[in-house]
């Protein structure tokens, strides 16, 4: 099926200029109205600012977009549209419904659309307890086959991390440590699991995307890219704050797809908003690193 891209799109890829994708589920899901509309233009003009072509990629009745016009960004942080991972697209494009894209959902549009970097916040992972409940997000298998280089602050501290890890070597998905040996945990800049593998800029990124393509690989590549010490959440703030919502959780007896959202709300309410302003620094922090990698990538 054929991907919508917005005029602006369209003409950098026919010309061979730096585009870095973006999701909407931060958008609709991850930030309150009306502050969600506003990073959502912040996060485009950082990128246009420096001469790459954003990409917001969303389902909107029943078609795929990769580039929105700001009538289309509008309706995405103002409408009560639901989350779409891979599984959910072929009924949302069969019914005609619109919805916001995950990390998975993104990644696998923007591959079809011949974007090769994408900028998120947190890649999914495997759930803590995954052993028992088989809790795995749809992220890592989307990532183990579609070329993209997804520019991730790691994974949410609220996931098992070293899981995950294990994960993602199994599905022979190459991570990147940027400027850094040991792998984000999201709000914090570190998770105590190091790394085999660190670039220490985005030309050294731009080179492993071209050998991973020459040797006919096809997953993608996480590039895992930490906060600045100074703009991640206090670490005893954090620390707290998770234990407290993940005993919550457990005394709600929740599970399955309910536990994500109510770890990260309970978080927020824990912190006072802290947590939230932290995700906005972090997107932003990925957003410049992809706009580097984008730019390495099309001078090749």
């Amino acid at each position: 099926m054929k991907v919508d891209l917005s005029p602006d799109v369209a003409d950098a890829l026919v010309h061979g200029h730096p585009v870095v994708a973006l999701e909407s589920t931060i958008i609709s899901h991850g930030l309150p109205r009306p502050d969600n509309l506003v990073a959502a233009r912040e996060f485009e003009q950082m990128l246009r600012e420096v001469g790459v072509t954003p990409a917001t990629v969303a389902v909107l009745d029943g078609r795929l977009k990769a580039g929105l016009t700001e009538d289309e960004l509008e309706r995405v942080a103002n409408e009560d549209i639901v989350k779409l991972s891979v599984r959910d697209l072929p009924i949302a494009v069969g019914t005609g419904a619109s919805g916001a894209t995950t990390v998975a959902a993104t990644s696998f549009i923007a591959d079809r659309a011949g974007i090769r970097v994408f900028a998120t916040g947190g890649l999914g992972g495997v759930h803590r307890g995954a052993s028992q409940n088989f809790d795995e997000s749809a992220d890592l298998t989307v990532l183990s086959r579609v070329p993209i280089t997804v520019v991730s602050a790691g994974v949410k501290s609220i996931l098992d991390i070293g899981a995950t890890l294990e994960r993602l070597e199994t599905l022979s998905i190459p991570v990147l440590g940027y400027r850094t040996s040991e792998f984000p945990s999201f709000w914090l800049a570190g998770s105590g699991h190091e790394l085999d593998w660190s670039v220490p800029d985005a030309d050294a990124v731009a080179a492993v995307m071209t050998a991973r393509d020459e040797l006919g690989e096809a997953a993608g590549i996480l590039v895992a890219n930490p906060l600045p010490l100074d703009q991640q959440l206090d670490p005893r703030v954090h620390d707290d704050a998770l234990a407290e919502a993940l005993s919550r959780a457990a005394d709600e007896g929740l599970s399955g797809k309910d536990v994500t959202p109510f770890l990260l709300q309970t978080i927020v309410d824990i912190t006072g908003g802290e947590s939230l302003r932290v995700n906005l620094d972090i997107a932003r922090n990925n957003i410049r690193v992809a706009a580097e990698i984008a730019t390495a990538w099309a001078s090749r």
